[in-house]
């Protein structure tokens, strides 16, 4: 898998990262923890960005943790090392190593002895072969599996406009793209990841996960916003035009903190054995 990233992308991890850190369902991490015996434990972070998930997940998992944090682009990762913190939950020491290369080439034998893989935000930029290939390898490892904020294709905005739902579709189509020979699953990924778990055996449990963006957000609330409209305009160049008054509707909405966003996800807990 190769992702070609835009030149901004860094900020805009960092950018999204309180709105992710609001939005990750506790429960599910309750419910790895309660089945953490002894340390040390090693977790494998898939698509780690800037390291915006294990900053958040490390202090809340108790003893002694090594984290391998995956990524195709290494300058990401340097960053995300540099960040990651020292202490888990309990005092106990966090360690951290990058890895860099093709997340989903991952097998079995990669995963033997690992105690969590997780990821945020990846599932919707993978493909059905992708996701199955990474799920044969984490059952096949008896590795627990916490997938976070899955984008499945909802939007909710206020003030409603009669142009929502069908910039909605555009952008959700754009999703399903055809990249470089890949079929992007976009907002199929979360069912096609369940699917792929069960057909293993392995139940999936779900806990909703959706951004609620206000006034506090309206810097991320008018940065996804350009990027909704961008995806949806190449997806059906038609829109453009019809979308300009729209635009800078909801633009100005956005810059005086009157546009409410929710953008739909869930999270993932697969306890394979």
């Amino acid at each position: 898998m190769s992702i070609t990233l835009p030149p901004d992308f860094a900020q805009w991890l960092s950018l999204r990262e309180p709105a992710d850190v609001a939005a990750r369902s506790t429960e599910l991490v309750d419910a790895v923890r309660a089945t953490l015996t002894d340390g040390p434990f090693v977790v494998h972070d898939l698509g780690a960005g800037t390291g915006s998930l294990g900053r958040w997940l490390a202090p809340l998992l108790p003893g002694p943790q090594h984290w391998v944090l995956h990524d195709q682009d290494p300058d990401l990762l340097a960053r995300a090392c540099a960040g990651m913190p020292t202490t888990a939950a309990d005092g106990s020491a966090v360690t951290v190593r990058a890895q860099a290369g093709d997340l989903t080439r991952l097998t079995a034998a990669d995963l033997a002895g690992v105690t969590l893989v997780t990821a945020s935000a990846l599932l919707d930029m993978l493909t059905a072969e992708e996701i199955d290939h990474i799920v044969a390898a984490c059952v096949g490892a008896g590795t627990r599996t916490l997938f976070l904020i899955s984008v499945t294709g909802g939007v909710r905005l206020t003030p409603s406009d009669p142009l929502d739902d069908e910039v909605a579709a555009a952008f959700n189509a754009h999703q399903r793209r055809a990249v470089e020979g890949r079929r992007l699953l976009g907002p199929d990924a979360v069912e096609a990841c369940t699917a792929a778990f069960a057909r293993h055996g392995v139940p999936v449990r779900v806990q909703p996960s959706p951004w609620r963006l206000g006034p506090e957000q309206a810097d991320l609330a008018e940065q996804w916003l350009t990027g909704w409209l961008g995806a949806a305009r190449e997806q059906r160049p038609e829109l453009t035009d019809r979308t300009a008054e729209y635009e800078r509707r909801r633009r100005e909405e956005a810059g005086t903190g009157r546009l409410g966003v929710q953008v739909d996800h869930v999270d993932l807990l697969a306890l394979c054995h």
